[in-house]
């Protein structure tokens, strides 16, 4: 059957079961979770909940993007049937380890990546057959998408990085929640090396074994194996809303993957304030489904940047400067990214709730470092307003006063306030693809006229295939900043 970008088949990889009796749960399900869904929001203030029915990935993809499922008179890859292009597979790598389905017998994480391996040679002989034994992993015929919850995710780079690197079938993968750099515990560190029930697989010393890494490689490389800007991580940052493990790891997490490691290094990712599961989990929600939809089939990537110029200080902090005193700030930014017509966040992160963006002085102030703020997946082909036929988002910006400090002392005065702003705005941003084949964008600040858009943004060294735009950011103020936000936008999913 023709496989047409980008609507390729999807390959769900389930997360962690440590109990026997969560595996005897997980191997009951058809789609192993990626059909639940939730009624329950948490709302941002005052942490109420409130009614919303998001009906699960599975069938949001059903609905918004036809695919179906993989099932065929009770069971899968049926010789008879024809495979659908837009279907969602489960592998379903847990299946032995039931006393019931299987022989009761964990097996280690390499296994389980030469099962994934198998099921995606299988699937490649069944949508394009004979194609594999002339072209193998080099095959220009057929793709597939790897979407992971968890240690789902470590699975799919095993594969990638110890059975089957530069493998030109996987198109791309989308993880929820993966620990790629392991999982933390207050006060001890990286979890043990010996784990109940293979939990080892979370350790730093293990994972290297199994992703093949040098010692000098970061542990949340993909170390060249696979292109990082086809790899998305989604990072949850609401640890509050997630069992009692959220104790043993704390804060500035999902409540069981700290937020520094749960992403890709050099790859795009997103923070949206969810736990690692349950009812205000990560994969079951509207905020995660909207990044998977526009990762696999959106048709513009736009990675946005602030370059900060000058940050001035407060007088009184300025007068100790000038008199020789060593000054620290540490500065927060916080990012939030919506579209145009929605009520859930594409990216979030926060001082409040433990994600916001830190500012290294030195590095991206005086070495003129771009700030990496977001990077988002968006599209401008599903449900255009011919009225309107633009590509509408907006981003709320901060920059938070810091708690400066003078020769290594907290710097206080009657005059600071905690939780000040240097600078707090929403920018609207609407893109428009003209008849010549290139985008312009408008923007403009809520402070000036809110959900409007009134400026020309000015575009900035362009690229063949791709476009930059500047939008200034100003607050002249003591203290307060000077700075460009940089929008780099390219196409996406073409060849």
């Amino acid at each position: 059957m023709p496989l047409e970008r980008p609507y390729f088949p999807i390959i769900y990889v389930r997360g962690y079961a440590m109990t026997s009796g969560e595996v005897e749960h997980t191997v009951a399900d058809p789609y192993m979770g990626f059909n639940v869904g939730s009624t329950k929001l948490r709302q941002q203030y005052p942490r109420r909940v409130v009614r919303h029915v998001f009906e699960s990935p599975l069938v949001r993809l059903m609905k918004d993007e036809g695919y179906g499922d993989s099932f065929v008179d009770g069971t899968e890859l049926p010789a008879h049937a024809v495979p659908k292009a837009r279907a969602v597979w489960i592998y379903r790598y847990y299946e032995d380890a039931s006393k019931e389905l299987g022989s009761g017998t964990r097996h280690d994480i390499e296994t389980y990546a030469r099962g994934l391996l198998e099921l995606i040679d299988q699937l490649h002989d069944r949508y394009v057959p004979g194609d594999r034994a002339r072209h193998g992993a080099r095959s220009s015929a057929f793709r597939v998408y790897l979407v992971a919850h968890s240690m789902g995710g470590l699975i799919c780079r095993c594969l990638l990085q110890q059975l089957s690197r530069h493998d030109a079938r996987i198109d791309k993968v989308f993880t929820y929640a993966t620990p790629h750099g392991g999982i933390d515990l207050r006060g001890i560190g990286n979890v043990p090396g010996f784990g109940l029930n293979q939990s080892d697989v979370f350790n730093e010393g293990r994972m290297r074994e199994y992703l093949r890494l040098a010692p000098d490689t970061p542990v949340n490389s993909l170390d060249g194996a696979f292109p990082e800007e086809r790899f998305f991580s989604l990072v949850g940052t609401n640890h509050d809303d997630y069992g009692l493990a959220r104790l043993a790891v704390g804060p500035m997490s999902d409540g069981l993957v700290r937020i520094p490691n749960a992403y890709v290094a050099d790859a795009p990712r997103a923070f949206v304030h969810r736990s690692h599961s349950g009812h205000y989990g990560i994969v079951n929600s509207e905020d995660g489904y909207q990044n998977l939809r526009r990762f696999l089939f959106g048709n513009v990537r736009m990675d946005v940047f602030l370059d900060i110029e000058t940050l001035t200080l407060p007088a009184a902090v300025q007068r100790e400067k000038d008199a020789g005193h060593a000054i620290r700030a540490d500065y927060h930014i916080d990012v939030i990214a919506r579209v145009r017509g929605a009520r859930w966040d594409l990216h979030r992160r926060t001082t409040n709730e433990g994600s916001a963006v830190l500012v290294d002085y030195d590095r991206h102030v005086k070495g003129r470092r771009p700030l990496h703020l977001a990077s988002a997946f968006l599209s401008n082909q599903a449900r255009v307003d011919l009225a309107r036929p633009t590509l509408g988002f907006s981003l709320d910006v901060g920059v938070q006063v810091p708690e400066y400090q003078i020769d290594g002392t907290p710097f206080w005065t009657r005059d600071h306030y905690d939780g000040g702003f240097l600078f707090r705005d929403k920018v609207n941003l609407e893109a428009t693809f003209g008849d010549d084949g290139r985008w312009s964008l408008r923007y403009g600040w809520d402070s000036a006229a809110p959900n409007a858009v009134q400026h020309d943004a000015v575009a900035a060294s362009p690229i063949p295939g791709s476009w930059t735009f500047a939008v200034p950011v100003v607050q002249d103020t003591q203290p307060g900043i000077r700075a460009v936000l940089r929008l780099e936008t390219r196409p996406w999913n073409e060849e």
